[in-house]
């Protein structure tokens, strides 16, 4: 069994003697397991000021796993990760057109950082190993290993929207990007929206075109390019969730809400992530239906990310100062609307608090998948679960059919739905529930990873793949 290569930005090497952090992680660590493997990329330290070159990777083996990390300079921190990652193909990605910042210069800074995982992760690299990218960041990186000559079997997933062609097209290299993913064997995204949007580009722009044995011939190659969703754990979580009520920050939660119903949100904080929409839907509800005013209460997780970025600073004053007038607005002596939490809650707690939670609000204006909106489905009591509120623009819409929809940017629509949700009988959101969890344990983390390597080890047909480049 030809041994399993996987790449990502960051590596999350675990400590020794504790499991990976996870549940992707738990997925991709068993499958190198099970065949030998070893994951590259950025340690998440910086280079000392002034180095004049690049170590080699620092490489280190737990629990039959090899991580190879590198360091990064903070020019290619700025430009490649704050810079061309972070504030073009993050927003573009996200449907975002106006937050978009394209220059140059972080371009030229995207690619440097790819040439350089592609430099040190080749001399690492066995023939016969099957090589699986992962992300944004790292588009250009098949492209640069088989410019050194590197012919394994390579695979792409984008763990984010992959846009239509009227948004990608606003990005200056568009070409450069869809050319880069026809360098892999396999490129992977979210939802058959992705896909569709992929295919509608490469026929728009004229580069390539479906097959009949359903591949796509892209810049001259044949590439398998599906759908492949992102689970998680299902049934390790809803244990972990049914267990939950002996973990401390739990059970105070419970004493301290009483008889209210609790909402819950957990979010990065991200613009993507519909944050300050769904608060100001949270105030139109308490508006619109005052009979709840006192009976809920709605607790928002939204861990800080990427504070180097202008635009998540703006983004972190805006919510707080919106959850600061809606609990100026309707708080009593004895009760708090909005109970707003900017640090991150360890996942047995969470678990927990998803299972007490009425009504789950997972709203982003954009997401590739959201597997928040599948945790809370998992953590919930079979007998008494709580209702899923699901933006439709959540690549997880595709797949939960038992939640309620609602588009993000229909406040007066969110805080409608939100009235239903609490308002729901029992046997509609058992009912509602089920067929979701059943999807989501037949469809995990497992599934996926089988998925999309078992695609990858598919080999090709070389003479019709010879004869379709061969054709142009």
């Amino acid at each position: 069994m030809s041994r399993l290569v996987i790449v990502s930005n960051r590596v999350p090497v675990p400590t020794p003697g504790t499991p990976p952090a996870g549940g992707l992680a738990v997925a991709l660590s068993g499958a190198m397991k099970a065949r030998g493997g070893l994951w590259f990329g950025w340690s998440g330290g910086k280079l000392e000021p002034g180095a004049d070159e690049q170590p080699e990777p620092e490489i280190t083996t737990i629990d039959g796993v090899t991580y190879a990390v590198i360091d990064l300079a903070q020019r290619d921190l700025d430009e490649y990760y704050a810079g061309f990652s972070n504030r073009m193909l993050w927003p573009l990605f996200h449907y975002r057109m106006e937050l978009t910042e394209f220059t140059r210069v972080t371009l030229s800074g995207y690619h440097r950082v790819n040439r350089l995982f592609a430099q040190k992760l080749a001399p690492l690299i066995c023939p016969d190993d099957i090589i699986w990218v992962h992300d944004y960041h790292l588009i250009p990186l098949a492209a640069e290993l088989r410019a050194m000559g590197l012919r394994n079997r390579m695979g792409f997933f984008l763990h984010i929207p992959f846009p239509p062609p009227d948004i990608l097209t606003v990005l200056p290299n568009h070409a450069d990007v869809v050319r880069s993913l026809a360098a892999y064997d396999v490129v992977g995204f979210q939802t058959p929206i992705d896909l569709e949007n992929f295919e509608t580009y490469v026929r728009r722009e004229r580069v390539g075109r479906r097959l009949p044995d359903g591949r796509f011939v892209a810049h001259g190659r044949a590439v398998t390019v599906e759908a492949f969703p992102v689970g998680i754990e299902t049934q390790v979580f809803a244990d972990v969730a049914a267990a939950s009520g002996r973990n401390a920050l739990v059970r105070r939660t419970r004493e301290s809400l009483g008889d209210r119903s609790l909402i819950i949100g957990v979010d990065r904080l991200d613009y993507s992530k519909g944050i300050a929409q769904r608060i100001q839907a949270f105030e139109t509800f308490l508006l619109l239906d005052p009979e709840w005013r006192g009976r809920c209460a709605y607790l928002q997780i939204t861990p800080k990310s990427r504070e180097e970025v202008p635009e998540y600073a703006a983004m972190e004053r805006e919510v707080a100062e919106l959850a600061g007038r809606v609990n100026g607005s309707f708080s009593e002596v004895d009760w708090t609307p909005l109970r707003y939490v900017n640090r991150t809650v360890g996942r047995n707690a969470l678990a927990g608090l998803y299972r007490q939670a009425a009504v789950g609000l997972v709203t982003p204006l954009r997401d590739g998948m959201n597997l928040v909106a599948k945790e809370y489905v998992a953590a919930q009591d079979p007998e008494n679960p709580g209702v899923l509120l699901l933006s439709r623009f959540a690549g997880a819409a595709c797949e939960l059919d038992g939640a309620l929809l609602t588009n993000p940017y229909d406040v007066d629509g969110t805080a409608g739905a939100l009235a239903r949700a609490l308002d729901m009988s029992l046997e509609e959101r058992r009912e509602r529930w089920s067929g979701m969890f059943e999807k989501l344990k037949t469809h995990d983390v497992a599934w996926w990873c089988q998925s999309f390597l078992a695609a990858l080890e598919q080999p090709d047909e070389p003479s019709q793949a010879s004869r379709i480049a061969a054709a142009g």
